[in-house]
């Protein structure tokens, strides 16, 4: 059955987060251009592939899960920071919206090589070779 398939129950989840992040961004009242502006922002870590495989894996992994965007939404409840908490929902919509999409988080391996699974071109070339779980 396909909705008990991992991937499926992982790709739902991130459906979760990003429509409960989204919600709660509305609900709360934050800026539409500070989310449109900085929506992308976790994606600057790709540049980290530039260096080499492992360096864009550890620095797409960083800015993709879930740990340091919940620590800023954390600070902003502590220090009584709207702001910070604004970004840490936009954060959540894009790591939200990434998981749905089928985008995880990334072995050194190469960035389409994720605990997701292989996406993009890898993806036909490892089920050819049987090569479904990264090394």
């Amino acid at each position: 059955m396909i909705l008990l398939k991992p991937i499926t129950i992982l790709r739902i989840e991130g459906l979760a987060v990003f429509a409960l992040a989204l919600l709660l961004y509305r609900q709360e009242g934050y800026s539409w251009p500070l989310f449109w502006s900085t929506i992308l922002l976790p994606d600057i870590a790709l540049l980290a592939y530039l260096f080499n495989k492992d360096v864009g894996a550890i620095a797409y992994n960083l800015t993709h899960a879930k740990l340091l965007p919940a620590l800023l939404a954390g600070l902003g409840l502590f220090y009584h920071m709207p702001v910070l908490l604004a970004l840490s929902l936009i954060w959540f919509v894009h790591i939200g919206a990434d998981r749905m999409l089928g985008f995880g988080l990334k072995y050194s391996r190469g960035f389409k090589f994720t605990h997701l699974g292989v996406i993009g071109k890898a993806r036909k070339l490892t089920s050819q070779n049987n090569q479904i779980a990264p090394k």
